[in-house]
């Protein structure tokens, strides 16, 4: 496989509401940032929070659907189509790359809100390949840590890797009386992880469920906090991580968003 390529970038979007496809906001404006600071990948392949499956997967097809994998929404929010073109190619490379590690090739998912409500923002004009990465049920935390890190050699042939969750997602325990703040436990949590990440120890990322309590109601369910293990394993020691939004909406939401790589140019925040 060619390497004659510019290292790209590895990116975390923490997505929350799919609303944030129609909306302006400070989450919004800086996955924009992530996509001008990214250039032009070859391709891009993304691990999503809303595509478990048996096994692990990917998206094979030539042109992908959008997928409307939501309820009570306004009529603008299922107008929204992400046409972006597939990449059959890279998706047999993803499969080769993790051999022997069966790789189910899929001709029926798609893209789900957690890949277009972020692309849509940072990269609108849809032509990048986009090529999505089923995450297995099956697998523990440091399972899709690994995965992550066999993936890692795309970066290096014009491959964006980018994943798509939160680091604090209970929906149940949401408050929409705090808007702009979260809860003690959700922050202390948030925070433990943002620090963990701008340390460069994944051990702590991936040993998450050692934080206790504050750990069991900040990750209710592991969905979307798995897709960050992806973009930790993907990761090199010498990247610099840059926290694009760093904050925490309705008590028990985080939508941190951050960049691993060398970025000429940009000024790196500190975590929380």
């Amino acid at each position: 496989m060619s390497t004659n390529h510019t290292r790209m970038p590895v990116m975390f979007f923490g997505h929350g509401s799919p609303m944030n496809a129609l909306e302006d906001n400070r989450a919004t404006r800086a996955w924009a940032s992530m996509g001008a600071a990214a250039g032009t990948p070859r391709a891009i392949l993304m691990i999503s929070a809303h595509w478990l499956t048996r096994g692990t997967a990917v998206t094979a097809m030539s042109q992908p659907r959008t997928i409307h994998d939501f309820g009570a929404f306004p009529p603008a929010l299922f107008a929204q189509q992400y046409p972006a073109p597939g990449d059959p190619a890279l998706a047999s490379r993803v499969a080769e790359l993790l051999a022997p590690l069966p790789v189910t090739l899929d001709d029926r998912w798609g893209f789900d809100h957690g890949t277009w409500s972020v692309l849509g923002k940072a990269f609108p004009d849809a032509r990048i390949p986009v090529v999505q990465v089923g995450m297995n049920r099956s697998c523990d935390a440091r399972c899709h840590y690994e995965l992550g890190r066999a993936l890692r050699p795309l970066r290096d042939e014009g491959v964006l890797i980018a994943a798509s969750g939160n680091i604090v997602h209970n929906l149940p325990a949401m408050d929409w009386s705090k808007p702009d703040s979260g809860y003690a436990w959700a922050q202390t949590f948030h925070d433990r992880i943002a620090n963990a990440i701008a340390g460069n120890r994944p051990d702590e990322v991936i040993d998450y469920e050692k934080a206790g309590a504050i750990a069991l109601h900040s990750v209710p369910t592991p969905d979307h906090y798995w897709p960050v293990l992806y973009a930790l394993g993907a990761r090199h020691d010498d990247d610099d991580v840059s926290f694009e939004s760093n904050f925490l909406e309705y008590g028990s939401l985080s939508m941190l968003s951050f960049i691993l790589g060398k970025r000429s140019g940009s000024g790196l925040q500190e975590a929380a």
